[in-house]
């Protein structure tokens, strides 16, 4: 008979709990794409994937209140039905009726927390792999519909184009603007036409634009060439987020923050600029030239010519310069700026050139980089041919930079984060310079911040999937308790517990991001008290069905 009961209580469960969830789902599905839709102007066919994609997320919301409502509707319609006051004058208890809706309490709680912490990550990267394959279409559908479109996820660059060409892939009227700090152009480059490739990686994105006829035109230099190629990287096109993490994905990111694409672009920017600190330093004392103070460097007695030679495959360089500064990302050469370009292997002399200003940067991934020299108006030697412009690639970074490398640089190709954010002094003498100084600290405040977030979010996610089973209960409970009212009325009041453990969830989490991962303690505490509290409301209200 109790078995009988028992299927009979859960079957009207099962079958406002699915109805519910459909409903839903359905309407939380939708809410839930507008944002990617608005953001990257995507066809019917991406938002039908998207909508499966986000299927788990919407899911980890939906299972709980869906639950909660058949909880609330099923037994309150058994108790003014009579039918609850006649099993417990058989002498069935409470607590016997209510084992349908706890074991599909427990069944939630578990679906919910496989959801949160297994297969949401997967599907979220499902559909980060999907809108990378669709990367092209997104961008060339946003500038024939807008003229223009920013590559996500910060903004950093900025793509305008009078037309766009899907077919052949190609932008006429082009103008690709570098923003710094969200709002100051850092650097623009039009060009009549530029042809646009997509490279999708598993932790970023790269385009790689070849512009036709381009024009630089930046702070203080303006340079013309016929044609140019440029690389643009940028992440994760749906935020590369520790809530969107597996588990095992966030214990090994714990273990090792070099793992997380933030935290390791963040690295590669630092040790980027470290190189290129190391390498001024060491061409202002080989070279005896003027630094950015105004005092001489003094050179050193193997090098009395004063020159500096880069290596390089397949050609190198010797150089000399009345001054040398670091701007920015690059080194600039000043005054009577003297480059002799030579073949590595014969030391054949190719070509000798003077100019006013050179400049040196890096290229290519900035863990192994290759060092690029531009120069401005050069006049060759023996040559009356006029440039604007001339580059030498492929130069390897001296010795110093290379040794400096090994000690940062695991065997694994990964950034030492830790040894970067706070270690530099002990494998160096340079003084740091305010930008370096800056990238530090930021690197550090972001290593805090990130294992301050992989704590808050696995609490986060136990607190929510642990609280389904009493937020259910206190539906079922108050369901019986206002069987001779309006049954929604039990519904809406039992929404109000389960506000206060996701206003607890969300405090905790706020205080523990903010006080970052050395002093998590009190926002923990919140999550776990806003379960504590609702467990006490469960144990109130069963103490008083069993009385009465």
């Amino acid at each position: 008979m109790i078995f009988t009961l028992h299927r009979y209580i859960f079957r009207e469960l099962f079958r406002v709990f699915l109805l519910a969830s459909v409903g839903l789902t359905l309407i939380l599905s939708l809410g839930s794409i507008l944002q990617p839709v608005q953001e990257f102007g995507l066809g019917s066919r991406q938002v039908l994937s998207l909508m499966g994609y986000f299927l788990p997320i919407t899911l980890t919301f939906v299972l709980p209140m869906a639950a909660l409502f058949a909880g609330a509707l099923v037994y309150g319609r058994f108790a003014s039905d009579n039918e609850f006051d006649a099993c417990r004058a058989t002498g069935i208890s409470v607590l016997t009726l209510v084992y349908p809706g706890l074991a599909l309490a427990i069944v939630v709680a578990i679906a919910n927390l496989l959801l949160s912490f297994y297969v949401m990550p997967v599907f979220v990267h499902r559909a980060e792999q999907s809108l990378k394959a669709d990367a092209k279409q997104i961008l060339f559908r946003n500038i024939q519909r807008r003229r223009y479109y920013p590559l996500p996820p910060d903004e950093k660059y900025l793509i305008y184009a009078d037309h766009a060409d899907l077919p052949s892939s190609t932008l006429s009227g082009v103008i690709v603007t570098k923003m710094k700090n969200y709002k100051e152009i850092e650097e623009i480059t039009t060009a009549e036409t530029a042809k646009i490739e997509f490279d999708p990686h598993d932790r970023f994105n790269e385009v790689r634009i070849l512009a036709y006829k381009p024009k630089t035109m930046g702070t203080d230099i303006e340079a013309e060439a016929e044609l140019m190629s440029f690389r643009l990287e940028f992440g994760s096109l749906l935020g590369d987020d520790i809530k969107f993490k597996q588990i095992d994905e966030m214990k090994r990111i714990r273990a090792d923050l070099g793992r997380f694409y933030p935290i390791e672009e963040l690295a590669r920017d630092t040790y980027a600029q470290l190189t290129m600190e190391l390498l001024a330093q060491d061409i202002k004392s080989k070279m005896a030239v003027i630094d950015e103070s105004g005092e001489t460097a003094p050179a050193e007695s193997e090098n009395p010519g004063n020159s500096y030679d880069l290596l390089g495959e397949p050609n190198s360089v010797r150089f000399t310069a009345d001054a040398c500064a670091l701007q920015e990302t690059q080194i600039e050469l000043f005054g009577n700026v003297v480059v002799t370009e030579y073949d590595t292997d014969n030391k054949r002399t190719l070509h000798k050139f003077t100019c006013p200003r050179a400049s040196l940067r890096l290229e290519g991934d900035e863990l192994i980089p290759t060092l690029t020299m531009e120069l401005r108006s050069p006049e060759e030697k023996g040559s009356v041919q006029l440039r604007m412009w001339y580059i030498i690639r492929g130069l390897i970074p001296p010795r110093a930079m290379q040794s400096m490398a090994e000690q940062l640089i695991t065997e694994s190709g990964s950034v030492r984060t830790e040894k970067l954010a706070s270690g530099l002094s002990e494998l160096t003498e340079l003084r740091l310079s305010g930008k370096l100084a800056g990238l530090q600290a930021t690197l550090r405040r972001e290593m805090q911040k990130t294992l301050a977030e992989i704590k808050s979010e696995i609490h986060s996610r136990l607190v929510f999937g642990t609280g389904c089973v009493p937020m259910i209960l206190i539906g079922i409970g108050l369901g019986i308790i206002r069987k001779g009212g309006h049954l929604l009325t039990a519904f809406g009041a039992s929404c109000v517990p389960a506000a206060v453990l996701i206003v607890c969830i969300m405090s905790g989490k706020q205080l523990t991001e903010n006080l970052g991962a050395a002093e998590t303690v009190s926002g923990v505490t919140i999550m776990w008290a806003g379960l504590g509290f609702l467990s006490l409301l469960v144990a109130m209200i069963y103490g008083y069905l069993l009385k009465h």
